[in-house]
């Protein structure tokens, strides 16, 4: 394995290495310490997404550094504690660049130490939405009344059980997703053509990910939805991925309330990632009326 610290990651002495499962434990320390905890950043969403985007990663400064090679090389954010770091003095934003993914709090730090050399551009399509977890999984008011039309109906048309997910379970969820790409009109999308290849790496490696919730909804002993999530925070859970056969009405507003209500009891909110831009998924995410977005850059640092 490449050496992973060093004074400095661009004075060639730090080699960035593919994410690994061994490595979980060192990311997992610096992001708990993000004065902000984007989904992008979670270990999951690195560890599902890492031969997708060709992610690589290196410790150096107190942070974890990473850096995407498809289908072009950037930086995301540093990764670690953001107030500790003295970036107006930092080796890596003296040479200047472009980086990506940029959450709003590490933003405004990089803007107070080195002002002028230091411009952004709001990325809408990389906002997180998030959710209050009791109004998702009571439905109360008019806001939520065709979402809870829906679940109800879903109730009571199909003869449905809720499942906690297991490794043993995994391996179903596998199939179902399989059969979700072939219902797609558009199934040879790259697009979706990665995610699938994220959601079965992210699957296949379940007994290793001990942070990772999931659980699934069958009707008549056949699994129509699942829903795999990641907890960031004690208050805080990430829904990475959401599959569900729309033959079953209401089938979303299923899985969306019955995992929350079984899973994530004991947290406060909920994190639904982006909309990446999609009018479809836009309007899917505000439909649920978001509690508030976690706003993110492009931010680019001029050389010294």
């Amino acid at each position: 394995m490449a050496p992973l610290f060093a004074e400095s990651i661009c004075d060639h002495s730090v080699e960035f290495c593919t994410p690994a499962l061994e490595q979980r434990d060192m990311y997992v320390e610096r992001f708990s310490r993000c004065l902000q905890k984007a989904s992008d950043y979670s270990f999951i969403n690195l560890w599902g997404w890492a031969e997708q985007y060709g992610l690589t990663w290196a410790f150096s400064n107190k942070c974890a550094w990473i850096r995407q090679n498809n289908p072009e090389p950037v930086f995301w954010a540093p990764v670690g504690p953001w107030e500790e770091v003295d970036w107006a003095n930092c080796a890596v934003l003296a040479h200047g660049g472009t980086f990506i993914r940029v959450p709003q709090p590490l933003y405004a730090l990089w803007k107070a130490a080195l002002g002028d050399r230091v411009s952004a551009e709001e990325s809408r399509d990389q906002w997180d939405y998030v959710y209050d977890v009791h109004e998702l999984i009571t439905l109360e008011g008019k806001r939520y009344a065709k979402k809870k039309a829906l679940l109800d109906k879903f109730k009571d048309k199909y003869d449905f059980r809720y499942h906690s997910m297991t490794t043993d379970c995994v391996e179903y969820a596998l199939d179902l997703q399989a059969e979700w790409i072939e219902w797609r009109e558009f199934r040879d999308s790259e697009a979706l053509l990665m995610e699938n290849a994220a959601i079965a790496r992210v699957l296949k490696s379940w007994e290793e990910l001990p942070c990772m919730r999931g659980g699934y909804i069958t009707v008549d002993g056949n699994m129509v939805a699942y829903t795999v999530a990641e907890a960031i925070t004690p208050d805080t859970l990430v829904v990475h991925f959401e599959k569900g056969n729309t033959e079953f009405e209401g089938v979303y507003q299923a899985i969306n309330q019955m995992f929350l209500a079984n899973e994530a009891a004991d947290c406060d909110i909920v994190n639904r990632e982006q909309d990446l831009s999609d009018p479809g998924l836009r309007k899917a995410k505000l439909s649920y009326n978001p509690s508030g977005f976690l706003k993110k850059y492009k931010v680019t640092v001029a050389p010294e």
